[in-house]
């Protein structure tokens, strides 16, 4: 039997060891990483999206709205809402960013049944991302120049409420061009929520840390903890609690740093505020 490969054959494995070195077509991008200052862990977390106010004494990290400002003499998380559009901005987007927001079969904005003032923004399409990551990047800009330490990037799981006109690879590569753009400013990025899709967010889009509402609620620690370890984030709330506070507390798959909020995240001068940590 001849050992001599014919003209053909050689071709056809010329091309395989090519294709074998340089990936395939749907093979992710590489992801942009760069080296971080990764917020405290395990720590004492003040989740104040709803209000800013000084925070407790003891508390060592502190999460707020990317229009406020940071607390001094801790670490703060500077929330972003890139899927969604911000109550505030409702108009703004309706009448001069129309195209970029998912319309529905009838050509009408598609809403957050929980927050109707919230339009989600479509993902779909290269360009679209692209123009959209360019103007989320604008508030991103604004955490780090106001001084906050970490961005947190809220609704990764649009996905979920766009009627299947959106998926999550749709909206993972959208987050790509965020954690990038987020990186190249020198700070980490966490995951908003999504349990389900952890690992690719982790390993494709580069977050670094996750936040997490009411993970202990939904039995789902564990599919953040056993992507990002100590990296963990979670906020409790007081009227959806499996259990008291100190069973949450007391539970091994509650992550270390874990708040007990209000549902509306209000200040201390109103009656409804809560505040407690493990």
């Amino acid at each position: 039997m001849s050992t001599t490969a014919a003209p053909g054959r050689v071709i056809l494995l010329l091309v395989a060891l090519l294709a074998g070195c340089t990936g395939g077509h749907d093979d992710p991008p590489p992801v942009h990483r760069a080296a971080v200052t990764l917020p405290p862990s395990p720590a004492v977390l003040d989740y104040q999206l709803g209000t800013a106010y000084p925070p407790p004494a003891g508390v060592t990290l502190v999460a707020r709205d990317s229009t406020a400002s940071p607390a001094p003499g801790v670490h703060n998380v500077c929330y972003v809402n890139g899927f969604q559009t911000q109550p505030q901005e409702r108009e703004l987007w309706l009448t001069q960013r129309r195209h970029l927001i998912l319309k529905d079969s009838g050509g009408e904005p598609v809403i957050d049944p929980e927050w109707p003032d919230e339009l989600l923004l479509d993902t779909s399409a290269p360009s679209n991302r692209d123009e959209l990551a360019r103007i989320t990047g604008e508030s991103i800009t604004r955490c780090a120049d106001r001084g906050f330490q970490s961005v947190e990037i809220d609704n990764l799981d649009s996905y979920t409420r766009s009627g299947d006109r959106l998926t999550i690879d749709h909206n993972l590569a959208y987050a790509a061009l965020l954690s990038a753009r987020t990186h190249d400013r020198g700070l980490p990025i966490g995951q908003k929520n999504s349990a389900e899709v952890s690992r690719r967010a982790h390993d494709e889009v580069g977050f670094d840390f996750a936040v997490t509402e009411e993970c202990h609620a939904f039995s789902e620690c564990s599919a953040y903890t056993e992507v990002y370890g100590a990296q963990v984030m979670d906020i409790e709330y007081t009227d959806n609690l499996r259990g008291t506070f100190a069973e949450v507390c007391a539970d091994p798959a509650t992550p270390k740093t874990t708040t007990l909020r209000d549902r509306k995240l209000v200040g201390p001068d109103n009656a409804a505020y809560a505040f407690q940590h493990c």
